[in-house]
């Protein structure tokens, strides 16, 4: 593959902030966190900032929004640095991801382990403005950080754990309030495993003819060309079951206006995305952005009318 193909293929943007703004010696970390690409930090951080609107009694805390807008970019990042640890081998055999820093050897993997460190030193710090109990929470989401990249070699259900993993924060939302967990934040967090398992699906079709090659496994090579049809029940539980964390925490009819659009968002993604073509994967896979904000302002619409 010449190297004007190998760049038209990968996943990293050509000419972004940090190739402009980054010394040259920080530009290989901070691609490997993908800071370049931030939709995987806003998918992360919206079920923190929805647990955190659910558990408050009017606005909520900015601080701690603020705290775990920061969270979310570091431990994204951190899991990003696991992930292409694990999968450097598997990603230099890809189009898409041959480009990436540890796998085309522009970092290496003792440089990659630093700076894993680093990253989960700062996401230590950040956990450690916490109360107690959502600290002992939040530790324990580093189990599911450190399966979550061996889950492609032995189940077609990898996106069902980063569902688990990309979630944590509607449980933590929560603890971060009220010291406790409640039913309105494990409604939210099944709500949100299933949104994840819906847009990441949508994600894995981009590499489903590598993954073959290659003998890694997803949810978009088990569906097949049941996806569509998948979709919308992902999509469905996922709406019933934020309807019901609204219900269960007294939120007033702005939330369940605003969750019926969100809604229509997702059939709109799951019912006019071409799985085979791996542009308008992308494309309906970054529009999730748009359900986050939709269901976040709802959500604070509905405590603020109740």
């Amino acid at each position: 593959m010449t190297d004007t193909l190998k760049s038209a293929a990968s996943d990293i943007p050509a000419l972004s902030w940090i190739d402009r703004l980054a010394p040259a010696g920080m530009r290989p970390y901070l691609r490997l966190a993908r800071l370049d690409r931030p939709i995987g930090t806003w998918l992360l951080l919206f079920p923190c900032w929805w647990s955190l609107s659910l558990a408050a009694t009017s606005w909520p805390d900015p601080w701690l929004m603020a705290l775990f807008a920061a969270g979310a970019m570091v431990m994204r990042g951190a899991g990003c640095t696991v992930n292409d640890i694990a999968d450097r081998k598997f990603d230099a055999r890809v189009a898409r991801t041959a480009g990436r820093p540890i796998a085309s050897g522009e970092v290496s993997v003792p440089g990659a382990l630093v700076f894993l460190g680093l990253q989960l030193l700062a996401g230590l710090l950040v956990l450690a403005q916490f109360n107690g109990f959502a600290i002992l929470l939040g530790s324990g989401s580093l189990i599911l950080i450190a399966v979550y990249p061996y889950m492609k070699r032995v189940t077609y259900w990898p996106q069902a754990v980063l569902g688990l993993t990309f979630n944590w924060g509607a449980l933590l939302g929560w603890a971060a309030v009220h010291g406790e967990l409640a039913p309105p934040a494990l409604a939210l967090y099944a709500a949100g495993v299933f949104w994840t398992l819906g847009y990441d699906t949508i994600y894995a079709h981009q590499d489903k003819d590598d993954d073959l090659l290659v003998g890694l496994k997803s949810s978009a090579l088990k569906l097949g060309g049941a996806t569509r049809a998948w979709l919308f029940v992902f999509y469905g539980w996922a709406a019933v079951l934020m309807a019901l964390a609204g219900y269960l925490a007294g939120l007033a009819w702005p939330f369940f206006a605003a969750l019926a659009l969100a809604g229509a968002h997702l059939a709109w993604q799951a019912g006019r995305v071409d799985t085979d073509d791996a542009k308008d994967c992308l494309a309906k896979f970054k529009s999730n952005r748009f359900f986050g904000w939709i269901v976040l302002a709802g959500i604070i619409a509905g405590r603020l009318a109740a």
